[in-house]
C-alpha cells in the first residue's frame, strides 16, 4: 500500500511539474507519457486541482495563479446565489455558460426541470430533485454547446419560469453581449421566453464589457447577479435602467448588495 501510494505521489509531482513548464497540458500527452490511462489521468488532474496546483479545462489544465483562483472562487460563489432565486416546480433555462451551469449542484428544491444546451448538463453534478433536458442539435466544442437550427426549434415551443443565463459582457449600453456568433439565437429565445424572471451571472471582468455579438438589451434583464470587484460606476449605469443587481463577497456568498 504504501508502494502505491508513492507511486501515485510521484506521478502526481511530475503533473505538477509539467504543467509549470508549459502553458497547458493536454490528458492524452500525459497518458502516453506517464504510461497509464487517461481515466488515471482525469483523476490526478482533478486531485491537483483540489489541492489549487493546476485549473483544469477542457481536455486538460493550467497552471493555477492566484488570480484565476479567485475568479474562479467568485464564479461558484455567484452560481451558488444564484440557486437561491430557484423554487420547487420552477422550469428554468440554462445557456451554455460554464459559470451558470454551476447552479445544478446548489440547486436543492424539488421537482425543478432544467432545459439546456450546454452539453456539460450531462456530467454536472445535480441533486434527485433536479431533472435536465437537452435541446439537441450540432455539438460545439470546446465548450459542447448545442446549436444550430435544430436547438433553436426544440425552444420554439417552450417557455420556463426563470432563465439563468452567463455572458461574456453586459453594460447599461449594449446590454448582453457573446463572443460567439451561433448562441445568440438560442439566448435570445431563452430570454425572450422566460415568463418570470432573467438573471444574467457575471464576474467582475465582464462588467462594462461589450463583446462582438448582443443577446439582448439591458431593458430584458431583471436581475444581474456578480461580485464584489465589479466595477462600481459601471454597475450603477444598470442599476439606472432598471436592473436589480446583486454582489456577493468572498466570506461564502456573503451578499454584499441587493436585498433578497
Amino acid at each position: 500500500m504504501k508502494r502505491e501510494k508513492a507511486v501515485v505521489d510521484a506521478r502526481r509531482k511530475r503533473i505538477e511539474e509539467t504543467v509549470l513548464q508549459n502553458p497547458e497540458v493536454r490528458v492524452d500527452e500525459l497518458a502516453e507519457k506517464l504510461n497509464v490511462s487517461r481515466m488515471t489521468i482525469r483523476r490526478d488532474l482533478d486531485y491537483l486541482e483540489s489541492m489549487k496546483l493546476l485549473i483544469r479545462v477542457h481536455g486538460g489544465a493550467v497552471a493555477a495563479s492566484g488570480e484565476e483562483e479567485e475568479l474562479k472562487m467568485y464564479r461558484t460563489m455567484i452560481a451558488k446565489f444564484a440557486a437561491r432565486f430557484v423554487e420547487d416546480n420552477d422550469t428554468l433555462f440554462i445557456n451554455t455558460s460554464r459559470n451558470a451551469i454551476q447552479i445544478l449542484k446548489f440547486v436543492e428544491r424539488r421537482n425543478v426541470t432544467v432545459i439546456t444546451n450546454n452539453g456539460k448538463a450531462i456530467n454536472a453534478e445535480r441533486n434527485h430533485g433536479t431533472n435536465v433536458i437537452l435541446t439537441g442539435g450540432e455539438l460545439r466544442h470546446p465548450k459542447d454547446a448545442m446549436v444550430g437550427d435544430f436547438a433553436i426549434r426544440s425552444l420554439e415551443p417552450v417557455y420556463a419560469k426563470k432563465a439563468f443565463i452567463g455572458c461574456s459582457g453586459i453594460s447599461a449600453e449594449n446590454g448582453m453581449t457573446t463572443e460567439i456568433a451561433n448562441e445568440v439565437n438560442i439566448n435570445a429565445m431563452m430570454i425572450s421566453h422566460a415568463t418570470q424572471d432573467v438573471y444574467v451571472l457575471a464576474d467582475h471582468t465582464k462588467i462594462g464589457v461589450n463583446s462582438s455579438f448582443a443577446s439582448c438589451p439591458i431593458d430584458m434583464i431583471k436581475y444581474l447577479i456578480t461580485d464584489e470587484k465589479a466595477p462600481e460606476e459601471e454597475l450603477e449605469k444598470i442599476r439606472e435602467r432598471g436592473v436589480r443587481v446583486y454582489q456577493v463577497g468572498k466570506n461564502e456568498g456573503n451578499l454584499l448588495s441587493g436585498t433578497l
